[in-house]
């Protein structure tokens, strides 16, 4: 309570109070008629629920600033650790809220830039959306940045619907989704998804790019939150591919 009590942002789900009643204990959040991001994922076989690429890029930034405000704009860095698409929930205007904070972990003002490790006893999150030096240290240390690579998922399941994970219809062996949508990026393709115009294919592009940022599999390589709003909130087509992530996990 103490530390929600004062969270007020736009894109972050807001605290309206508790209920302590003997064994009975409850926060009490805002209620958000639309529901799940979840169930708004485009999908090749799901038209009708395909909010369009310029409604997901909007959606893209309010989740960075959402995160963002947890990392750097409260009291203490409140630090998620189950960045997905349920947790991700829409009010009736389709502004989305970053919620459910059970398995989020603070850190004090002075952790932000001191390199300090944080401690974990559990594994957190969901699989697909875990970072991967929280299995394991060999890949770094566990921060702010296992949030932005959550984030990095969530944006390529956002370019490619629930393929994410799946095999590619046009391919005869299994293809896992972030590696097939670097290799099409790098070889300048187009991305054959759900792209209607020039201009969809430019924002699912960006998303894409800026999720394989996100993506990289040790820390150190990955955005802070800032630069991944400021990099969503660029107009034209001048991002950087980002190194191969994929290469690096043989070496």
């Amino acid at each position: 309570m103490g530390t929600m009590s004062p969270v007020h942002h736009v894109n972050v789900v807001r605290l309206v109070g508790f209920c302590a009643d003997g064994f009975i204990r409850a926060l009490v959040y805002e209620f958000l008629p639309n529901g799940s991001f979840q169930n708004f994922l485009s999908s090749a076989d799901n038209k009708n629920s395909f909010l369009g690429w310029d409604k997901l890029q909007d959606i893209a930034i309010g989740i960075a600033k959402g995160i963002e405000y947890l990392h750097q704009g409260c009291d203490h860095r409140i630090l998620h650790f189950d960045i997905k698409p349920h947790n991700i929930l829409l009010d009736q205007n389709f502004t989305l809220k970053v919620s459910d904070f059970g398995l989020a972990k603070l850190c004090s003002r002075d952790q932000r830039n001191s390199g300090r490790v944080l401690t974990m006893t559990t594994v957190r999150g969901m699989m697909g959306y875990i970072a991967p030096e929280v299995f394991s240290r060999n890949f770094g240390n566990v921060s702010y940045k296992s949030d932005v690579y959550s984030f990095g998922t969530l944006l390529l399941e956002m370019v490619g619907g629930r393929k994410n994970f799946k095999v590619m219809e046009d391919s005869t062996s299994q293809v896992y989704f972030p590696e097939w949508i670097y290799n099409v990026l790098e070889q300048g393709d187009d991305l054959r998804i759900h792209i209607e115009d020039q201009g969809d294919a430019k924002i699912a592009e960006k998303l894409a790019i800026v999720g394989l940022w996100c993506f990289q599999w040790h820390p150190i390589d990955r955005p802070p939150m800032k630069n991944v709003v400021h990099m969503l909130e660029r107009e034209g087509d001048n991002l950087a591919i980002p190194p191969n992530p994929f290469s690096s996990t043989s070496n």
